[in-house]
């Protein structure tokens, strides 16, 4: 059977810094097919991005079908000298496994293929399994799981359900199944003026007041109240620039970059729409770029919320939260075709300098995986 701390370790080891991938997927691959996965090597390319490799893994071919997302890919790892131990070393000290990626989600993904192991070592089950493990995940996910997911529709092998293995619990296993996301929308503004001379305002045409006030307007702006699954909208300023350090000269030009995390309220396209009626209100000649790639979902409580929920509930002894935090993660782009859940280990130092899990949570994780494909496989 596969040793899940054994294979997170070796996961770890590879240096697959997005879009690097450095052997990680082999190394998933090579944990599967012994099991009797069919392994499907897909890379895609996209002009103005890297080419990405992932691979589909599937054992069986009739329903039900439940799918595992997960990706190899690791943000870098900063200041390497930094580290207690150094970031691809895989090092465990009193019970904690450190390295980039051992919560997020390289011990997601050892967790599942051990559980699926231990599985069949029971009995194995009538229906399919398959894992999406993407080096895609963590930049700009074009190459990644959206591709592959129209590559599993062309291909007749979309799931009946989905399971992630991105960290979600704060502090403990066991205090939250993720069921939703919300979505996420990037806006540049542009205002436009006249470059001059501060002492000659006149002969000049500041843009930097206009975008004060195209501001205000979208900061003042209250979006909605929120719904039972997700708190309110909000909108984050997160740089203002004029490309101009001299205080006597007035810029040419000035922009703002925002953030916007929305709930089920709103789509990018209505959202879109509000956000111009706002600004265009002040009257003020602006420019306004858009990107989102993130739309809000939410899984509602059923017969799969309900086995992971349960399985969460038995090994961990507690009573999960339905959670709809976070940031973005390739959930989204699964969701709209059947019921997805997020469970995973604790995601208290995720991205940081001494990213860790424990060996306990792993083993904790890896129980309830199997707790789940018993109960889903009854």
């Amino acid at each position: 059977m596969i040793d899940p701390i054994a294979l997170t370790q070796e996961l770890i080891r590879c240096r697959s810094i997005t879009p690097a991938d450095d052997g990680a997927l082999k190394v998933m691959a090579d944990a599967l097919i012994p099991l009797g996965f069919h392994i499907e090597n897909l890379r895609f390319e996209e002009e103005g991005y890297a080419p990405i490799d992932n691979i589909f893994a599937r054992f069986g071919t009739e329903g039900p079908h439940l799918c595992y997302l997960g990706h190899t890919d690791v943000v870098p790892p900063g200041h390497e000298e930094e580290w207690r131990h150094p970031p691809f070393s895989a090092t465990i000290e009193d019970g904690i496994l450190y390295g980039r990626g051992s919560a997020d989600m390289k011990g997601g993904n050892a967790a599942f293929a051990a559980a699926v192991s231990r599985l069949f070592n029971e009995r194995r089950p009538k229906g399919s399994i398959s894992l999406l493990i993407t080096g895609d995940e963590e930049q700009y996910a074009v190459n990644g799981t959206v591709k592959v997911l129209e590559w599993m529709r062309q291909n007749k092998q979309m799931p009946d359900v989905a399971l992630v293995g991105e960290p979600s619990n704060a502090s403990a296993m066991g205090q939250a199944v993720r069921v939703g996301r919300r979505g996420s929308l990037k806006g540049l503004i542009t205002v436009r003026g006249i470059q001059g001379h501060s002492a000659y305002p006149e002969r000049a045409d500041n843009p930097v007041p206009k975008l004060i006030r195209l501001l205000n307007a979208l900061i003042s702006t209250k979006f909605d109240e929120g719904t039972p699954d997700f708190p309110p909208t909000h909108l984050v300023v997160s740089s203002v620039d004029v490309g101009n350090p001299a205080a006597n000269v007035i810029p040419s030009k000035a922009t703002a970059l925002f953030n916007m995390r929305f709930n089920s309220l709103w789509t990018r396209e209505t959202l879109e729409a509000r956000l111009r009626e706002i600004i265009t209100a002040t009257g003020e000649p602006y420019e306004l770029q858009i990107w989102c790639n993130a739309e809000s979902f939410v899984t509602k409580p059923g017969e799969w919320t309900d086995i992971v929920t349960s399985a969460v509930e038995k090994v961990s002894g507690v009573q999960p939260k339905r959670d709809t935090g976070g940031g973005t993660s390739d959930a989204r782009f699964i969701a709209p075709y059947c019921p997805t859940v997020e469970y995973g280990v604790l995601n208290a130092t995720i991205h940081k300098t001494d990213e860790h899990t424990t060996v306990r949570d792993l083993e904790t994780l890896t129980q309830t995986y199997l707790e789940i494909l018993r109960n889903y496989f009854r």
